[in-house]
């Protein structure tokens, strides 16, 4: 009956496709293969008495506390305009030097991320800030979109990321079961501190391959990233710039340096962050009860769909598992001519597809818990197989024609924009992002080595 366990999964992402909720879809479909399995005689319903405890540790698991807490954390910066005082601080030191204001971009897009962590309203904020302002200098339209894109998904890989938070704790379970196949019966543990150590240079690698593509541009085409030319008025003293930088910067500081270095765990780490986003907001004269409102049912609806996902997600695994689907898998992946390199391979490749259409929640908490024990019994790096899947993720985010930034860009940039210029602004990026996964591949110690050194 192992076969089923693979059309129950196509099944799934049918009911993806059509526009169905993702919870409902993971749950609903495996409920309706568990009990067509159990009038078949192919399932074994006694499975399902493990479901209770599955959500129970879900709804009391520690580290996704710190979900909520992050979201509240992004939603305030965001609503303080954060994003629109660092892009005029950041044009106001650039703006005059060629490709200066894609480089302020850039710039901008990975404070973003170390502060927010939230992909969507990254690329979201950037596109109606700095798209329109590209394009009146004489940026080209298809070089903005791209750096848009690619500055908005850094959210993904650069800490503290709301995937690293969920990865840690996958990532960690799969390690466990990994070492228990293996006859390792005092199993090692995987944090979100290490994970989070282990994107630090792998996402200040991307930032940086984006700066050295954009001064290529400058000087290959240098009249698609012309400068801007300020007003004398408009040029910025060293009390103005302090004072747009410093805030972010020490509420970056103050959540991921406290958690990388083992001061407070991911939970407290946020909850710092979120009361120092509303220390920020209030002191640009942005908070009042209707922001608190606002950010609060926001935070509510993000966080019951998070989790919702996850028990859906917890339901799909039980049944997969409860047919065999796992076993199947793992006979596979093994018996690849390649060895484990053809492995990992396959699996990227398998995961980059299915991030066209599966949000990164549903491929941590159904594709993961699958692939992970069978990678890391054949003795991957935890932390680098975590820190390959983020970016692998963040590839498929950014490729045409299914890219989830694509289409947040495309939605808040119809008039400015066609989608041919869209996608021919992105190819750049995607190579850079394969590049990196590859540097990576060939050199593991990339990510290693920063977790080792704590």
């Amino acid at each position: 009956m192992e076969w089923l366990a693979f059309v129950m999964f196509f099944g799934v992402i049918a009911f993806l496709l059509t526009g169905f909720p993702v919870a409902f879809s993971l749950a609903g479909v495996s409920l309706l293969f568990a009990a067509l399995g159990t009038i078949v005689g192919g399932f074994d319903s006694a499975l399902m008495h493990a479901l209770p405890s599955r959500i129970y540790g879900i709804m009391t698991n520690q580290i996704f506390m710190a979900v909520p807490l992050f979201v509240f954390m992004g939603t305030i910066l965001e609503r303080a305009k954060i994003a629109e005082r660092l892009l005029d601080t950041m044009a106001g030191l650039f703006g005059s030097l060629r490709g200066g204001l894609g480089l302020s971009v850039i710039l901008v897009g990975m404070l973003l991320a170390a502060s927010t962590g939230i992909v969507g309203a990254t690329v979201v904020t950037m596109g109606l800030l700095s798209l329109p302002t590209m394009i009146k200098r004489g940026y080209s339209p298809s070089l903005s979109a791209g750096i848009i894109c690619a500055s908005g998904t850094l959210g993904q890989i650069i800490p503290p990321s709301i995937i690293l938070v969920l990865l840690a704790d996958v990532i960690s379970n799969a390690y466990q079961q990994a070492q228990l196949s293996q006859g390792i019966f005092s199993p090692e543990t995987l944090s979100v501190s290490d994970l989070f150590a282990g994107a630090i240079i792998p996402g200040l690698m991307l930032v940086s391959f984006y700066i050295l593509y954009l001064l290529f541009v400058a000087w290959w085409r240098p009249e698609q990233v012309p400068p801007v030319e300020h007003k004398a008025e408009a040029k910025l003293n060293l009390r103005q710039t302090l004072d747009a930088l410093f805030p972010p910067l020490l509420l970056i500081v103050a959540v991921l340096g406290s958690i990388v270095a083992g001061v407070a765990t991911p939970t407290e780490a946020a909850s710092v962050g979120a009361v120092g986003a509303l220390l920020l907001a209030w002191r640009h004269n942005q908070l009042d009860m209707d922001c608190i409102k606002e950010t609060s049912r926001t935070t509510v609806k993000v966080t019951c769909m998070v989790f919702a996902i996850f028990i859906g997600a917890s339901i799909f695994s039980l049944v997969f598992r409860g047919y065999g689907g796992d076993d199947v898998v793992h006979e596979f992946l093994t018996q690849l001519p390649g060895g484990p390199l053809a492995a990992v391979a396959v699996v990227m490749l398998v995961m980059f597809i299915l991030g066209f259409v599966l949000d990164f929640i549903e491929i941590t908490f159904v594709v993961v818990p699958i692939v992970g024990p069978i990678l890391l019994a054949m003795g991957f790096d935890p932390i680098w197989l975590g820190i390959m899947i983020a970016i692998n993720l963040q590839t498929s985010f950014l490729t045409p024609p299914f890219g989830f930034a694509l289409f947040y860009l495309r939605g808040v940039a119809s008039t400015q924009l066609t989608t041919q210029q869209l996608y021919r602004g992105v190819i750049p990026f995607v190579l850079i992002q394969l590049f990196t996964l590859l540097v990576l591949s060939q050199w593991p110690g990339i990510v290693t080595w920063l977790p080792g050194q704590f």
